[in-house]
């Protein structure tokens, strides 16, 4: 799979997800295949305001190439300023610009999921993101619409392909359908027909390097996104290089080597951070991932999140059954699921597709994420 001038192989992108991808995920995952892997969503407006939080988000290790980095805005001028800062200081080597949040928070300021229904705007930030990226690439993600009543995906991927975006990734869900529901694989092969010329990655559901096969083979997609699929199994992309390279073989970890994979997170984490204690802190919310399925019992789990140190750390993972064998139920979902009742939008957001007023500033906060 091509995006602008880099070969990515296997076709496939670790999705940005807020306080999961920062670099030592990213690393970890590195550790385990190929692929593209994408910081955590940071706001245009916090990186031209030059907010250091921000500037911490979007570090990348030495053997990270390309350096993608995903932003998220409304206001055509400022993500083209955001767009010329990443590429006039080498902050990145790729951006993806986010269209497919579903958090309540986003939407209901017109952002993330909500934007693209106003297909002009759409148009003007996608416009001002290639013009000001230079040689970079610019892609996007975004979901298929608000609802099933104001789907939006396939106006915004010829959008994207007339103003030069260099790849578009469907998230095939509604905002409304939040992670709920099944996704609409469908939705992605219909995307694709109707911008031949880009190239279209699929996502949603992806649980299993065979369930990307099968996406590919049924969608004619070029590549895929993963997600949730990856969580407390970074061993997953490990999978995703045999599949796309013809194996049959699959990782199946033991409960030991599930913990020593354990360690190794927390370890990254805490070199990334650059303190124990808040590392394990940050740590904490990726054990009842890595154990899904295991038997492990309650008490042995609340010692894994309350270690306060490396050494203890590793402890805890050394008291584990060593030689339990990976549970089948473990390669379901993960994450959190469900619909909304509604999606948050601002007043009279769906009166006029065609309106360019642009969201106020409040839309873009430094807190904005999903």
């Amino acid at each position: 799979m091509k995006i602008g001038t880099f070969e990515v192989w296997p076709p496939v992108v670790l999705a940005p997800m807020a306080g999961i991808t920062n670099i030592g995920f990213r690393t970890l995952c590195r550790e385990q295949g190929g692929g593209l892997f994408v910081s955590e969503m940071i706001t245009s407006r916090a990186l031209v305001e030059r907010v250091p939080l921000t500037f911490q988000m979007i570090r990348f290790g030495p053997e990270e190439r390309p350096r993608s980095i995903q932003l998220y805005g409304v206001d055509p001028a400022i993500v083209g300023k955001a767009a010329r800062m990443v590429a006039e200081e080498d902050l990145a080597d790729h951006i993806d610009l986010n269209f497919g949040c579903p958090v309540p928070k986003v939407t209901r300021r017109g952002g993330g999921s909500a934007l693209p229904y106003k297909r002009n705007l759409l148009r003007a930030i996608l416009r001002e993101a290639v013009a000001n990226a230079g040689p970079l690439p610019v892609t996007i993600k975004m979901r298929k619409g608000i609802d099933d009543d104001h789907l939006t995906y396939l106006d915004a991927g010829r959008i994207a392909a007339e103003e030069g975006v260099a790849a578009v990734a469907l998230h095939a869900r509604t905002a409304k359908q939040h992670y709920g529901g099944t996704a609409d694989w469908d939705a992605v092969k219909r995307l694709k027909d109707a911008v031949p010329e880009i190239p279209v990655l699929g996502n949603g559901d992806i649980w299993t390097a065979d369930d990307a096969l099968r996406m590919v083979a049924e969608t004619g997609c070029d590549g895929v996104v993963v997600g949730r699929g990856c969580l407390g199994r970074p061993w997953l992309f490990r999978d995703l290089d045999l599949a796309f390279g013809g194996s049959p073989e699959r990782t199946r970890p033991t409960l030991g080597e599930v913990a020593a994979t354990m360690v190794r997170h927390a370890e990254l984490l805490c070199e990334v951070i650059g303190s124990e204690p808040h590392g394990l802190a940050d740590f904490r919310k990726h054990v009842g991932w890595y154990l899904k399925g295991f038997v492990v019992g309650a008490e042995t789990r609340r010692a894994l999140t309350t270690v306060s140190s490396l050494a203890e750390m590793r402890e805890r993972a050394a008291e584990l059954d060593r030689d339990q064998p990976w549970p089948a139920e473990a390669d379901g979902p993960r994450g959190k699921s469900g619909e909304r009742a509604k999606v948050m939008l601002p007043h009279g957001w769906l009166d006029d597709p065609d309106d360019m007023t642009v969201p106020g500033a409040d839309a873009e906060d430094a807190t904005s994420g999903g």
